[in-house]
């Protein structure tokens, strides 16, 4: 009997499969008590980019992605320590790893260039004004000896 392996979907014809996720299971930092120093409930989620079987063009898009999580060497590190639970953090790390992976898959919003209103062009001259005013009065007067 063949055992196939769960695969995470991305989106329609898109998924990784759960070999190319390596977990590891570490000791949650914080408050806790016994339970935080004994049990090995925080997850290591570690994807390496170039290795995964994503597209070509989803690999470069990742890799230029400037996310922390996302180390120089193209090796994505989530660390899931909130619930006390391990699977319940191994499922918030595959979650966040699947949160990523559809973040770079949408295209990126154009920009539309918008120009300044009327008005708000108006106030920016008349605080300009306002201000050239105001530094005029701190000036030294000079007096002319012409009248006095």
């Amino acid at each position: 009997m063949m055992e196939t392996s769960n695969l995470l979907r991305l989106k329609d014809r898109l998924s990784i499969s759960d070999n190319e996720v390596e977990i590891t299971a570490i000791r949650a930092q914080g408050a806790g008590g016994q339970n935080v120093n004994k049990v090995a409930s925080a997850v290591h989620l570690r994807f390496n980019i170039q290795a995964s079987s994503l597209p070509d063009a989803l690999k470069s898009k990742l890799l230029q992605c400037r996310d922390r999580r996302i180390t120089k060497d193209g090796v994505v590190v989530i660390k899931a320590q909130e619930h006390r639970s391990l699977e319940k953090n191994k499922r918030a790390a595959y979650l966040r790893l699947v949160h990523l992976l559809r973040s770079t898959l949408a295209p990126a919003n154009k920009r539309k260039p918008t120009r300044p209103t009327c008005s708000s062009q108006k106030r920016r001259v008349d605080r300009k004004v306002r201000r050239s005013r105001l530094k005029k009065l701190r000036k030294k007067v000079k007096f002319t000896n012409d009248k006095w």
